[in-house]
């Protein structure tokens, strides 16, 4: 459906909240309270009006309705700006995975690559790839950023509200210089795109969220322990001091774990109890 009045019917530069009006009688239809003579609920934006839906008034059809107001316009905009950019992102490794990964064993060919919940954090943009064969969380630079000098490889820590992460510098084609921290590899425990979205929404809210830095911290800290053990071990007490070690490593909630708040168990607890 399009409409002649607005943006010469370009129905992706109207948000949810555009309140339309009939260019016929200027009867105005405000999604904030829907339209009872048609059953239509509150909170229905324009876009999704039944097929049929009219005019209340008049009976014009929706073609003939103009944006009255939009209060969403200027979040739409950047909505659609970030997704330029991160459809570059997307392009880049979906020619990865056609030209090397199809054939590849780790890939989960149930999966597909997509860019999940991307937004403006400082001057960058901050969101989660998911991918057949990985789930990062990546940095991208905004307008106004040159990041063509980072070099494939380099590594730098950047702190969250849950914690530090250390993200690793590369650049593709299309996107450019990026920085991306490991979340899943491979991604087998995922048997549908929706559980891997479900789990990267989640990393996208945990991610800020102060309560998970005690445990990343710790994390860290047993992550020292065990390297100060090993490194004990080459000096003649290697069987004692793995002993200790690995019981630490298994005490330690993993990076993914602890920005997920074990999400991804949910998910295949929930696929085993529906298998059985």
């Amino acid at each position: 459906m399009s409409f002649e009045g607005s943006y010469l019917g370009a129905n992706d530069r109207i948000s949810d909240q555009a309140i339309m009006e009939c260019k016929i009688c200027w009867t105005p239809y405000d999604p904030a309270e829907g339209d009872d003579t048609r059953q239509v609920e509150p909170g229905t934006p324009f876009h999704a009006l039944p097929e049929d839906w009219s005019c209340p008034n008049c009976s014009g059809p929706k073609e003939q309705f103009m944006v009255l107001e939009d209060p969403g316009a200027a979040d739409l905009l950047e909505a659609t700006r970030i997704r330029e950019v991160t459809d570059r992102l997307v392009a880049d490794f979906r020619e990865v995975y056609n030209a090397k990964m199809r054939d590849v064993p780790i890939v989960n060919k149930a999966l597909q690559v997509e860019a999940i919940d991307f937004r403006k954090h400082g001057d960058w943009l901050l969101g989660v790839l998911v991918s057949p064969w990985f789930m990062n969380l990546v940095a991208l630079p905004d307008a106004g950023q040159d990041w063509s000098g980072l070099r494939a490889g380099d590594k730098e820590v950047i702190s969250f509200p849950s914690g530090d992460y250390e993200f690793i510098h590369n650049s593709r084609e299309l996107t450019g210089g990026y920085k991306a921290c490991s979340l899943f590899s491979p991604m087998h425990e995922f048997t549908r795109q929706k559980d891997a979205t479900d789990v990267a929404r989640a990393v996208m809210v945990a991610l800020f969220q102060e309560e998970h830095r005690a445990e990343t911290d710790r994390a860290a800290e047993i992550r020292a322990s065990r390297e100060a053990e090993l490194a004990a071990a080459e000096e003649g007490a290697q069987e004692a001091v793995q002993e200790i070690g690995e019981a630490a490593l298994d005490a330690a909630p993993s990076r993914r774990t602890v920005i997920t708040g074990g999400l991804s168990h949910d998910v295949q607890d929930t696929q085993e109890q529906g298998a059985g």
